[in-house]
């Protein structure tokens, strides 16, 4: 259970991510320096945010993935231990 620890805290890390990279593009959009024009900026948003949820399901599933291992390794544990007794 020990090894399940670090995915605890990945939704959090994912979402601080995300809000970084928000504000930082919508502080690109709208300083007066900027080179590209706004809808631009926005447009890489939204291609961002598709992307990032594409990653998001990715994830979720890989995750999915790894327990359902881990609960075929911890039954086949127990089958071993009975063959052993």
């Amino acid at each position: 259970s020990t090894a399940n620890a670090p995915d605890d805290d990945a939704p959090s890390r994912y979402s601080r991510t995300e809000r970084t990279t928000y504000s930082r593009y919508s502080r690109d959009a709208n300083s007066s320096g900027s080179s590209l024009p706004s809808n631009t900026l926005e447009k890489r948003i939204e291609e961002l945010e598709r992307e990032l949820a594409k990653e998001r399901q990715e994830n979720a599933r890989l995750m999915k993935v790894v327990q359902d291992k881990e609960e075929l390794i911890g039954k086949l544990k127990e089958e071993i231990d009975l063959l052993n007794r």
